[in-house]
């Protein structure tokens, strides 16, 4: 799955493979077969979530596995899943979408304490008049060869308040839903919220769906977010009920070993109460814990990385989960600054160019792709 020519010394390609700590991981073998049952039949509806900071709400590694997973059979595509217009809270748009706003919107996010109910993408708008909208396209902001074109048939807008939404279809075409859920006449890949009525409204998001089997791969993704961040968000196991995911992929970490007050013990907490979150929504759901990457932070290698390491270990073995130990696989310690070298990492050596997370997003592929390979024997 690796890019044709792609090779680097300093990757340690025998590192590629999940781990599976506890020795089984019964969540997992079943997300795989029914991972094969929609590759072979197409009798099956998978849905996978990724959940982290910045390196998920850039969009482009993520991107790169959904694009994986749809090529594993023609016609596949069950939806573009989660979105949300971040244009709107000023900040970027993952790069597989985009969006625009008009009007005046007031955001919050998970980074900081709020007012304002936050959900499953750990953001929030609001609006207080009619003059505010929102827009999802489609059209990816980095277009590749071939690129996949994503569309949508089915809305449900992520939200509450007194408010009306409603979808403009065209100058004098307005779509009303039925408790935020909306059924477009035709496929589309680009839809306009508005208001109608008097009052507020708190959106969430949006979960763009089709109808019928196939595979969906929603990222959830904030700039800056840590563990701590993500229990700042009530909604976010109603939201997850939307979504049902039979895979998440947890990347939640880089920002927890940014401070000098990282406490082990309590990112092990935090991260229980997100999966439990997880498994009352599905009991079934499998968990695939990508660990962190090298990182400085100041001026010298963040010396906590190898004891987040060990603990997402012992939270996959706790929960029966996989692991992939992308520090490890990296390269392991100081590794960071021969990838800024090969032109895979940003100058902070903590985030990575769209190169880099292209290749990450094959690296991750390939060892879930091998241990699909091996349910198939």
């Amino acid at each position: 799955m690796l890019a044709a020519g792609t090779h680097h010394p300093f990757v340690r390609y025998d590192r590629n493979v999940l781990e599976r700590p506890a020795g089984s991981a019964p969540a997992y073998d079943l997300f795989l077969r029914k991972l094969d049952t929609l590759v072979t039949t197409g009798g099956a509806d998978v849905r996978i979530l990724h959940v982290g900071g910045s390196h998920v709400q850039g969009g482009t590694w993520s991107d790169r596995l959904r694009r994986h997973f749809l090529s594993l059979r023609y016609g596949c595509d069950g939806g573009r899943g989660l979105v949300f217009p971040f244009s709107a809270a000023g900040t970027n748009t993952p790069s597989s979408y985009r969006s625009a706003y008009s009007g005046t919107w007031e955001w919050a996010s998970c980074l900081r304490p709020s007012d304002v109910p936050l959900g499953l993408t750990g953001m929030a708008l609001v609006a207080r008049d009619t003059s505010a909208r929102a827009v999802i396209d489609l059209l990816p902001r980095e277009p590749h060869i071939m690129q996949h074109r994503y569309t949508f048939r089915q809305v449900d807008v992520l939200g509450e308040g007194t408010l009306e939404p409603v979808l403009l279809l065209g100058p004098k075409d307005t779509l009303r839903g039925r408790d935020g859920h909306f059924e477009i006449p035709y496929y589309t890949d680009w839809l306009q919220l508005a208001f109608a009525g008097r009052g507020t409204y708190t959106l969430r998001g949006f979960y763009l769906d089709k109808p019928g089997h196939g595979l969906s791969y929603s990222e959830a993704g904030v700039n800056g977010a840590s563990t701590t961040s993500w229990l700042r968000c009530e909604r976010w196991e109603k939201d997850l009920r939307r979504v049902r995911p039979d895979l998440v992929i947890f990347s939640i970490g880089i920002n927890d070993i940014q401070g000098a007050d990282f406490d082990v013990h309590r990112f092990k907490e935090h991260y229980r109460q997100l999966v439990k979150a997880v498994r009352r929504v599905n009991p079934r759901c499998a968990l695939l814990f990508t660990g962190i990457n090298d990182s400085w932070r100041r001026r010298d290698v963040n010396e906590h990385t190898e004891t987040v390491e060990k603990a997402f270990r012992e939270l996959a073995k706790e929960y029966k989960g996989v692991c992939w130990d992308w520090y490890e696989v990296m390269g392991g310690y100081g590794s960071m600054a021969k990838w800024l070298d090969a032109g895979l990492a940003q100058s902070d050596k903590v985030h990575f160019t769209p190169l880099g997370y292209r290749f990450l997003g094959d690296l991750l592929f390939e060892a879930i792709y091998e241990s699909y390979l091996e349910v198939r024997k």
